[in-house]
């Protein structure tokens, strides 16, 4: 287990931990999404689902299309399949709905996605694109286990299906129980929203991508230049007494 994965757990372990000792209904357990940077297919898929299923409501407008070309090593003719809101790479990744609609049918202007990553994190946006629930008392007919009263609706339930919540006798939700398939099974679904949560982290930060692979090489360099710093100063001081 590498050093991220082993602080990811522990930090995991000790919010469960914090939940409990609160006494808080605390719910199904967080699980980690697993997400890896460099993997770039999953990157390149995360891609085709948000512009599928999110793009429509949520922008990144600190993102260009041009920039998934050029990380991610997608063509030209890919990138341009992408382009349902602008006409040039190297347009912003805008939504085409106007603000006036989205405030009418959800309430409120959905948000830009662009830093959400940094903001939760990539294990919330992973847990709460598979904790959506049905509520006959939310407009849309659905609630959400970490985000209550999201005026989001369940966009990726022709994927999922739907589930019902399991209460405990304090009224916590504990589980879920599936209530209509979708047209994925559940590992498969997890495989789509850890795709889609990889997407997000990288776009965060477009540029953590080359920061990762620099970082290893000054830390090649110093480690060589400690080294021969070791060495001269050995030579310098070895008739010292």
């Amino acid at each position: 287990m590498d050093a991220r994965k082993f602080l990811l757990a522990l930090g995991l372990a000790f919010a469960s931990g914090m939940a409990s000792a609160s006494g808080g209904g605390a719910g199904p357990a967080t699980e980690p999404s697993h997400y890896d940077l460099e993997n770039v297919p999953s990157l390149q898929r995360g891609a085709k689902y948000f512009v599928n299923y999110c793009l429509g409501c949520h922008s990144l407008n600190y993102v260009r299309y041009q920039r998934l070309s050029q990380d991610l090593g997608i063509s030209e003719d890919q990138v341009g399949a992408l382009l349902f809101t602008a006409d040039k790479a190297t347009a912003m990744m805008k939504i085409a709905m106007p603000a006036a609609d989205s405030e009418r049918w959800f309430g409120r202007t959905p948000p830009d996605l662009s830093l959400t990553a940094r903001a939760r994190g990539g294990d919330w946006i992973f847990n709460y694109l598979r904790t959506f629930y049905l509520d006959p008392k939310r407009p849309t007919g659905v609630n959400n286990l970490l985000l209550p009263s999201s005026s989001m609706p369940h966009v990726l339930a022709e994927l999922q299906g739907y589930q019902t919540a399991v209460l405990d006798e304090a009224g916590h939700v504990t589980g879920f129980e599936p209530a209509s398939p979708g047209k994925l099974s559940a590992e498969e679904y997890d495989g789509v929203v850890r795709d889609l949560a990889n997407f997000l982290v990288y776009v965060s930060e477009p540029a953590q991508l080359k920061r990762m692979h620099l970082g290893f090489g000054v830390l090649f360099f110093l480690a060589v230049f400690f080294l021969l710093a070791f060495l001269l100063k050995r030579e310098f001081w070895k008739d010292v007494h």
